[in-house]
């Protein structure tokens, strides 16, 4: 593995899930493999899981660790051609290549604007630290993927499963805010590469990307596409063809205890209780919440572990 830009850069994902799974029981096992090796985590938003949990990562297999809040500090430039008599000081060009003097994996997180879907489909921010990057490049979350959290929602599903092809249910949920399609969509994209039985659930006016769907199962009644469901992954996203609005606001979507049934609850986290879904679900024993979070370390692991022993 050269970079984690996308899913797509896993070549064997049933082989990565499963070493994934025995890193866990021996985390340090690969202790020395990044010793002498800097990873530079680079945040355009802020993090609390993927922040710590690729820092946990990095340290298992003995690397250093630079963290750069970069908006926090200076603004950098991505357009080319640009007269820079504004706000932005640096350009990604310079940066870029002066950033990977230090270090031997950059990983970069950085969130869709949902003001402009061209541009937040171009990937603009990841794409240009893959241009001018001399040394590999993790995605911690961009504009439209989030591959670190799908890896990690495929390790739960699969060391949790009961069946060899458990029915997986993505329902989106009420939020006040816009959010980004990022985790919805690595994670749509994921389920369709394991053995699973997936259906999608959501309002009217709230499709993904028919690029992200293809022939996924779309059901818009919630009660209907919950049964016989062995893992419910609940998640908001803002509309994509009225991009970046919030259409809805239907209580009647949140995730309660007596949809969930016997199901397995799954979020990727942070969640707004008694919005998102009600306390008795979070609270209650069928809540994968903590555990995915965990498998949050172990996802990272795996990539850095893969991209190592290739430099």
């Amino acid at each position: 593995m050269k970079n984690y830009d996308d899913i797509s850069a896993i070549e064997n994902l049933s082989e990565i899930i499963d070493q994934a799974i025995l890193l866990k029981k021996n985390p340090y096992q690969f202790s020395t493999l990044g010793k002498h090796k800097t990873l530079v985590m680079l945040f355009f938003n802020s993090s609390l899981r993927t922040r710590l949990s690729t820092e946990k990562a990095a340290k298992n297999l003995g690397m250093e660790v630079t963290i750069l809040n970069v908006n926090d500090s200076w603004n950098l430039e991505f357009e080319d051609g640009t007269i820079m008599n504004a706000a932005t000081a640096e350009h990604i060009k310079e940066a870029c290549r002066v950033i990977s003097q230090y270090a031997d994996i950059i990983a970069v997180r950085a969130f869709a604007s949902l003001q402009d879907k061209e541009k937040d489909a171009s990937e603009l921010v990841l794409k240009s630290f893959l241009k001018y990057a001399t040394v590999p490049i993790v995605n911690m979350e961009s504009a439209i993927a989030h591959p670190l959290q799908a890896l990690a929602d495929a390790i739960t599903i699969e060391e949790l499963k009961t069946k060899k092809r458990p029915k997986v249910v993505l329902s989106w949920a009420p939020h006040p805010k816009a959010l980004p399609h990022a985790v919805a969509n690595s994670f749509v994209t994921m389920m369709q590469k394991i053995d699973v039985e997936l259906l999608i659930t959501h309002p009217k006016g709230y499709d993904l990307d028919p690029a992200i769907i293809k022939d996924s199962l779309i059901e818009y009644d919630q009660e209907t596409a919950l049964k016989g469901a062995d893992f419910i992954y609940v998640k908001n996203w803002s509309s994509y063809n009225n991009y970046g609005k919030v259409m809805s606001h239907d209580p009647n979507w949140m995730m309660t205890k007596s949809k969930l049934g016997a199901a397995k609850f799954m979020h990727c986290l942070p969640v707004r209780r008694n919005v998102v879904v009600e306390d008795k679900v979070l609270d209650g024993d069928n809540s994968l919440v903590i555990h995915q979070a965990n498998n949050r370390t172990f996802a990272a692991q795996i990539v850095l572990k893969k991209i190592l022993e290739n430099l």
